[in-house]
């Protein structure tokens, strides 16, 4: 696709006129003047605190839970948050503030804002959203799993704390009769626990393997839809019903969390638990796999290199302080997986020290974390039902605001591709339905006897770390680089008034690329095949698959690049100058580039439309509409370069 040409000005206004002519049916049809203004009008933020929740609950999700304490346990305790700062400094801030900003600049989705800058790499917008794509497909499956566990604590008595179940084996023992007399014939390497047996024979039913598929577990398969359903009606509406739902979805779990934080710190042997999760082992930095784990573990809690930032921030007002939102954004989401760790870690403690064992043979991350030891150590609490169901509660709202926000951003960027198309009616909520109801069918495969091993795939391949470090490579070469950070800091400042730290400038250069590609060649070095729960191996075309997934994002760069210079005619430095498809528009020569209300646009209509020797106050507006407007209200030259952009940025050649 070539990157469209600026018109000459005359030749700007005459094809403006044709157009609202044609539109207007000669002036007799206001409904189709109506549908046509309609098609360019995007929705925005009511104020900035819906932004910020909606941001806030995209980025602190699960992992900021299950995944960020149990690394700080792994790799040394506090000394992990040595390279984690590290590369909360030197990644995860710039590559945050660098989408949110770009599509706060651009007013895009997660596609048309790259080809507004560089439409060579158009692709990094196509990779991000089949990265998207794949998040929404299996992600909504955690959601699946904690509702069908919040259904069943609405006892007496939690179905995961005694045997005795039709899903329990002879091997079940409970812990509190370990030491009963009637279980000492029981071999303790060879008996499983209850809460064990209830996540993997009652609600994955799991098979031998990939394999063998199964049947569909139909309880989940009605979770699964309950869980769409939520998602739909906190988006159908885009921004009118997000910025309201967020408010609930993202705040609620700091409820949960504070009061399960309250309730883990009390309890006996939580000390020992924040002690192991805090120790410091300085020795552990000597290894690669620490750094490389601190440097995943930003991309995954930052929700970067998936679009949904980028989207986001396309809704808030140009001017809007983008970068102190991001500052502080990344701050929340950071100290939320701090805390989140005395949350937990108090818990397993606790654990530990009821059960007589090190802490270290009950700590979990990921789905082990959520679903078999921390259930199980509600089970040694009073009040177990109350404790289990604010924490499935927790993990609900925690995923729910994550899931709808990808799906969100997903529908932004193809409304934002065809604005024509699903600008009119109820066709952007038919765009959602269609996509959750697609999504919904694929999802099921996961929720059969076998679907499990379906899940690792997806979670292992189709978002990996390795996919979005390779994309967050190119998108600081696309700005950094070829469409110029300084250009990029001179846009920003026309935002918000000044420009950010320097040092986020040379992190798009050379630091954070830098850093991605060193880790990404760690990741292909060190590659080891799956296995699930490090027993179960793969069947070489299930890592096919996996691989496939993987490469369907990245490939989108490559591929977009190659074939965008096969199409077009002449030398690199040719096509740059002549249809800017290598570099991005200059400050000044495209006025298709700057927003709307944008200073800079402003001063480019000034330079454009005023010939030497005229004030503002004496030149007419260019069309007999914007003449009326002039006669009637007198506007000053500020209001009519606000008629006159906008206009402009309603014209065909920027749709």
């Amino acid at each position: 696709m070539t990157a469209e040409k600026a018109l000459p000005l005359g030749d700007a206004k005459a094809a403006e006129e044709a157009r609202e002519t044609q539109a207007l049916g000669g002036g007799g049809d206001e409904r189709d003047h109506t549908r046509d203004k309609a098609v360019h009008e995007r929705g925005h933020w009511n104020n900035k605190v819906e932004f910020v929740l909606s941001v806030a609950g995209e980025i602190i999700g699960l992992g900021n839970v299950w995944r960020f304490p149990y690394l700080c346990y792994k790799n040394g305790g506090g000394a992990f948050l040595i390279p984690y700062v590290v590369f909360f400094i030197c990644c995860g801030i710039p590559v945050f503030f660098l989408e949110t900003a770009l599509g706060q600049f651009t007013s895009e989705g997660g596609i048309t804002c790259w080809r507004k800058v560089c439409p060579l790499f158009e692709g990094i917008g196509y990779a991000t959203q089949v990265i998207e794509a794949h998040l929404n497909v299996y992600y909504i499956i955690i959601l699946a799993w904690a509702i069908f566990y919040l259904s069943n604590c609405f006892t007496t008595e939690l179905p995961w704390a005694t045997c005795g179940h039709e899903w329990n084996t002879e091997k079940c023992v409970e812990f509190q009769k370990l030491n009963a007399s009637n279980y000492s014939h029981v071999s303790l390497q060879n008996a499983t626990s209850p809460v064990m047996e209830f996540w993997e024979r009652h609600v994955l039913a799991i098979s031998d393997g990939i394999e063998h598929i199964g049947s569909l577990r139909w309880e989940l398969a009605l979770c699964l839809l309950a869980a769409w359903t939520i998602c739909y009606f906190c988006i159908w509406k885009g921004t009118k019903s997000t910025g309201k739902v967020v408010y609930v979805t993202a705040t609620f779990p700091y409820v949960m969390l504070l009061i399960l934080l309250i309730r883990g710190i009390t309890l006996p042997g939580a000390a020992e638990g924040i002690k192991f999760y805090l120790y410091p082992d300085i020795s552990r930095l000597s290894d690669p796999q620490v750094w490389v784990d601190a440097g995943t573990q930003i991309f995954f809690s930052y929700a970067i290199c998936l679009g949904c930032l980028t989207a986001l921030g396309s809704y808030n007002n140009y001017n809007n302080n983008c970068y102190r939102d991001c500052i502080m954004l990344c701050c929340l989401n950071s100290g939320t997986s701090f805390v989140a760790g005395f949350a937990i870690f108090s818990v397993l403690g606790f654990m530990a020290y009821e059960q007589g064992v090190p802490i270290a043979e009950v700590a979990e991350s990921g789905p082990g974390l959520a679903f078999i030891a921390y259930p199980k150590a509600v089970t040694m609490m009073p009040l177990s039902p109350l404790w289990a169901t604010l924490f499935f509660m927790m993990l609900i709202f925690l995923g729910l605001d994550s899931q709808f926000v990808c799906v969100e951003s997903l529908v932004t960027a193809v409304v934002d591709m065809y604005p024509k198309v699903f600008r009119r009616g109820y066709r952007r909520e038919l765009l959602i339905l269609a996509l959750s109801v697609v999504s919904f069918f694929l999802g099921l495969v996961m929720l059969t006897e076998g679907g499990m091993y379906i899940f690792q795939l997806f979670d292992s391949y189709a978002a990996s770390g390795m996919c979005l470090l390779f994309v967050a490579i190119f998108e600081c070469v696309c700005i950094g680089w070829v469409y110029g950070s300084n250009r990029f800091y001179d846009n920003i400042e026309d935002m918000i008034g000044y420009q950010p730290l320097s040092l986020i400038k040379w992190c798009w250069k050379v630091v954070t690329p830098g850093i991605c590609a060193g880790i990404f060649i760690f990741f292909l070095v060190k590659y080891k095949p799956l296995k699930y729960n490090n027993v179960y191996t793969y069947p070489a075309w299930g890592y096919g698959i996996g691989w496939l997934m993987a490469l369907s994002s990245m490939l989108c760069i490559p591929l977009w690049i190659c074939i965008q210079l096969w199409r077009m005619e002449g030398t690199l430095p040719e096509l740059q100058s002549r249809n800017g498809i290598v570099e991005g528009p200059s400050r000044g020569k495209l006025l298709t580039s700057c927003h709307p209300g944008s200073r800079e646009r402003r001063k480019e209509l000034r330079r454009r439309i005023l010939p030497s020797g005229h004030s503002p106050s004496d030149w007419p507006p260019p069309s007999p509409h914007l003449q009326t407007a002039h006669s009637v209200m007198n506007p000053s030259m500020d209001k009519f370069t606000d008629e006159y952009s906008t206009s402009q940025s309603n014209h065909p050649s920027n749709t």
